[in-house]
């Protein structure tokens, strides 16, 4: 699958052989991943606000953290040593309707790369486990 002029193979093995992390494909495919979601939301109208008056460094810095939150989750050798989810977005004052747009974005971003339907489902949950820790107003 390309996106972005980037070429990511998806690599599929039974789930007893491999992590998910193996199996997505690794640092680069999670990071290529990311960075597509992380356009979507940032373009997105209601989820941008998060990102609006923020400085390209601090971006940066988040998206790294993000990138190595999720290939550490997935069972990668990568160390997250950002916050844990709930007191990162503390007074966020996200609600269910970010976290909708944004796993719909999560969503779309996975069948752009053509992630297999085992894998996708696995992400997803993984995501939807974090939801309590996330959403602050409902």
């Amino acid at each position: 699958m390309k996106l972005a002029g980037q070429a990511i193979e998806w690599k599929i093995c039974s789930m007893s052989d491999n992590s998910l992390y193996e199996r997505l494909g690794g640092y680069d495919a999670i990071a290529a991943v990311t960075d597509a979601l992380m356009v979507r939301i940032r373009n997105d109208d209601k989820l941008r606000r998060f990102y609006d008056h923020r400085g390209a460094d601090g971006v940066a810095r988040e998206q790294q953290l993000l990138v190595d939150f999720l290939c550490a989750s997935s069972g990668g050798p990568m160390v997250y040593t950002g916050r844990d989810m709930k007191t990162l977005h503390v007074g966020m004052r996200l609600d269910e309707e970010d976290w909708t747009r944004a796993m719909a974005h999560l969503t779309s971003t996975l069948e752009a790369f053509e992630l297999p339907e085992q894998e996708k489902a696995e992400v997803l949950s993984f995501h939807e486990q974090l939801k309590p820790e996330i959403v602050e107003v409902t």
